[in-house]
C-alpha cells in the first residue's frame, strides 16, 4: 500500500534523512474522554485509520461526522539503525486540538492547538535500531472558546461552518538530528539592498561554532557568509547579492534563491546542514498604497476555505494544493485570502513558485462562549500563543504579503476594555514583534480595534452592482465603508490607511437547481447570507462585472477578495464546485478581472 502524501513536508527547512509515518495507525474513538482511566494507553485500539485524514472524512476510513471529544491513535515503528548517535524526533504536522503524545508509554509533549506543528524529542526514549510505540490523544471539546476556524460547533454543517476535524489531519514523521543543530532559519530580504538576512536558530552545548550560508542562482553559488556562533542563540549572517545576480520575486517572475546553511565546528567539519530558500522583494505602506518591490500591485484575491469533499482540510495530495492555486489563476485572480486556517506548508510552498500573492490568517472563529449573549466574545491566551507558532512556522515564504489573526470579530466599540480588546491588541503587536516587514490587519472586515492599523477592510455582500458602487464610494472623500454589527459601531474611525474591500460577491450559482427553479416557474430565493440568486449564468456574469468594476475603477482601492474559489459543502457560490469543476466560462471571468485597475494607474499619492 502507498503511503497517503508522501512529499517531504517541511519545504523551508530540508534534511535529507527522514520517515513518513503516515498510513495504517490504529484507532479508537473515546467519547467519554475516559480513555487514559481504561487503559488505552497500554493496549491495542479497536480500529484502523489512514493518517493523516481526519477520522470524519471519507479518506481516513472511518468517516464518524458525530462530536469526537477524543480519539487515540497507536503505531509501532522501527527507528533505522544507521540513525545510531544522532536525536530523533517525531514531527506533527497538525493535530486537532489537545493533544499528548507518548513513546513506550513515557509523555513526550502536549500541544494545544488544531493548525500548528510541534514536535517531540525522542532522546532517551528510545534509541536508533528500536521499536517505538507512540500513541497520540486528541481532545477536541465542542464548547468554549477554541480556534475552530470553519468547524460547525452544532452537530450538522450549518451556514458558512463545515464538518469538524479532529485528531491528526497532517504529516507524522521522523528525523535524526545531531545534538548541535540548526533549528530553524529566518530569512528576511532586503530588497533596496540586494540582500539577505539570514539567522540560524541553534541548539547547541558548544560554543566553538560558525554558521556558514550559501546563496546560490541557476548560475551557481552569488554569495556565500558566515558568522561565529560563540554566544549567540541565533547568529546572523548578510549576504549581498553581486548587482548582476538580483532578480527580484514577482507575480510575473516568482524567482526563487536557493540557500544551504551549515553548521561547522572549528575545523570546518559539518556538525548539520539544511536546505531552504528564498525570494527577493519587499512589502512596504505608502500613505494609502500597499506596495511590493515599490510598485503598485492591485491584488485580485479569493478566498480559499482549503476544503476538500473526501478528506476535509487534508488536501488529497501535493498535486491538489498545486491544482487548486492554478484554477485561481485561471479565473484571473493573483492571490488568495487563505481562510479561516492555518494552510499546509506544501501550499505555500507552491505559492512561492507560482508567484501567488497571499495573506496569512489565523483559524479563531470559535471564540464566541455558547450560552452568552450574542456578542461574547472571549478568544484566549491560547489564541496568540498558537497564531505566533503560526509566524514562526511561515514568516520565510515570500508568497505571504500580509497577515490577518482575526477575522470578522464584531464586538461593539464601548466604554470597557474586554477580553477581545486585549488579545486583539496582543495578536497584533506580536505579528508586528515578530515579522516588521509584512502590514497587518488586526481583524479582517469588522472589528478594527488597534488604532491606525496598519490596513483597514471591510467585508461588503451587497448583490446589487449600483448600489454596491455606491455605498464603496465613499473612499474617496476618506470615509469609507465600514462594517457595523446590530446597527451599532465595532471599528475605531478610519483614519486614511490603504484600504480594500476583502470579502465581496459570494454569488450564489447550481445550474441544476437553477433550472428546476425556472422548470417550475418559482420565485428567486434568499441563499445564506448573499443576498438574491441570479436566474441565469448571463445574470452571473452581469452581476460579478458589476461587482468587480466598482472595485477595479476606485483609484483608492488597493486590492479586493472575492467569495469564494470553490463551493465548500452547502456554500454554492464558488468559481468552481466542490470537486473543482468549472461552474462558468473561465476566459470570460478572467478578462473581467485582469484589466488594468485604477489604483495600478492613477492610484492615491504616497503622502
Amino acid at each position: 500500500m502507498s503511503i497517503p502524501r508522501p512529499e517531504y513536508p517541511r519545504p523551508q527547512l530540508v534534511r535529507e534523512r527522514w520517515l513518513n509515518l503516515n498510513g495504517a495507525w490504529q484507532f479508537e474513538i473515546d467519547r467519554g474522554d475516559s480513555g487514559l482511566e481504561r487503559g488505552l494507553l497500554e493496549r491495542d485500539l479497536e480500529r484502523e485509520i489512514t493518517v493523516p485524514f481526519a477520522p470524519e472524512s471519507q479518506a481516513s476510513g472511518i468517516e464518524d461526522v458525530d462530536y469526537l471529544h477524543a480519539v487515540w491513535y497507536r503505531r509501532t515503528v522501527t527507528i533505522p539503525a544507521d540513525w545510531a548517535g544522532e536525536d530523533v524526533l517525531l514531527h506533527l504536522g497538525a493535530v486537532d486540538h489537545d493533544a499528548t503524545v507518548w513513546a513506550n508509554g513515557t509523555e513526550v509533549a502536549r500541544h494545544r492547538g488544531g493548525f500548528t506543528p510541534f514536535t517531540a524529542n525522542l532522546a532517551g526514549v528510545a534509541r536508533a535500531g528500536e521499536d517505538v510505540t507512540i500513541v497520540v490523544r486528541a481532545r477536541d471539546a465542542a464548547d468554549g472558546p477554541q480556534a475552530r476556524g470553519k468547524q460547525s460547533v452544532e452537530y450538522a454543517n450549518r451556514a458558512c461552518n463545515y464538518t469538524r476535524t479532529t485528531g491528526i489531519w497532517q504529516t507524522v514523521w521522523l528525523e535524526p538530528v545531531p545534538s548541535s543543530r540548526i533549528e530553524r532559519i529566518q530569512i528576511t530580504p532586503r530588497f533596496t539592498d540586494g540582500a539577505f538576512d539570514v539567522a540560524a536558530v541553534l541548539r547547541t552545548g558548544r560554543s566553538d561554532l560558525a554558521v556558514e550560508v550559501e546563496i546560490a542562482d541557476a548560475d551557481g553559488v552569488a554569495v556565500r557568509g558566515r558568522a561565529e556562533a560563540g554566544a549567540e542563540a541565533a547568529p546572523s549572517v548578510r549576504l549581498v547579492l553581486p548587482e548582476g545576480r538580483r532578480r527580484a520575486w514577482s507575480t510575473t517572475d516568482p524567482h526563487l534563491y536557493e540557500v544551504q546553511v551549515r553548521l561547522l565546528d572549528a575545523a570546518g567539519e559539518v556538525v548539520d546542514a539544511v536546505e531552504s530558500y528564498a525570494g527577493l522583494r519587499s512589502v512596504a505602506i505608502r500613505g494609502q498604497q500597499v506596495l511590493i518591490n515599490g510598485e503598485r500591485v492591485f491584488q485580485r484575491l479569493v478566498l480559499d476555505q482549503g476544503y476538500w469533499a473526501e478528506t476535509l482540510m487534508t488536501a488529497p495530495s501535493d498535486e491538489a494544493l498545486v491544482a487548486d492555486i492554478e484554477l485561481s489563476m485561471q479565473a484571473g485572480f493573483n492571490g488568495a485570502r487563505l481562510h479561516q486556517k492555518v494552510f499546509e506548508e506544501r501550499y505555500l510552498y507552491h505559492a512561492d513558485r507560482l508567484g501567488y500573492l497571499v495573506w496569512g490568517e489565523f483559524g479563531d472563529w470559535g471564540a464566541r462562549v455558547p450560552g452568552h449573549i450574542e456578542d461574547h466574545q472571549q478568544p484566549t491566551a491560547s489564541f496568540v500563543t498558537q497564531w505566533l507558532e503560526a509566524l514562526r512556522r511561515d514568516i520565510n515564504h515570500p508568497a505571504i504579503i500580509g497577515w490577518c489573526p482575526l477575522n470578522e470579530t464584531f464586538q461593539a466599540i464601548s466604554d470597557r476594555i474586554t477580553q477581545l480588546d486585549d488579545v486583539t491588541h496582543a495578536m497584533y503587536q506580536a505579528t508586528k514583534l515578530a515579522d516588521p516587514t509584512r502590514p497587518v490587519i488586526d481583524a479582517s472586515g469588522y472589528s478594527h480595534r488597534v488604532p491606525d492599523v496598519d490596513v483597514y477592510d471591510s467585508h461588503n455582500y451587497e448583490q446589487d452592482p449600483a448600489t454596491f458602487a455606491e455605498i464603496m464610494s465613499g473612499l474617496a472623500q476618506d470615509e469609507p465603508y465600514a462594517n457595523e454589527h446590530d446597527g451599532r459601531s465595532i471599528s475605531l474611525p478610519y483614519a486614511g490607511q490603504p484600504y480594500f474591500c476583502s470579502e465581496y460577491g459570494g454569488i450564489w450559482w447550481n445550474a441544476e437547481e437553477a433550472a428546476k427553479a425556472a422548470a417550475q416557474a418559482k420565485d428567486r430565493s434568499e441563499s445564506w447570507g448573499y443576498g438574491e440568486r441570479v436566474r441565469d449564468l448571463e445574470e452571473f456574469y452581469v452581476r460579478f462585472a458589476g461587482l468587480t468594476d466598482a472595485l477595479l475603477d476606485d483609484p483608492r482601492m488597493f486590492g479586493y477578495c472575492y467569495t469564494q474559489l470553490t463551493d465548500t459543502f452547502q456554500e454554492e457560490n464558488g468559481i468552481y464546485d466542490f470537486d473543482r469543476k468549472p461552474k462558468f466560462d473561465l476566459a470570460r471571468l478572467h478578462a473581467i478581472q485582469t484589466r488594468a485597475a485604477a489604483y495600478e494607474i492613477d492610484g492615491p499619492p504616497t503622502a
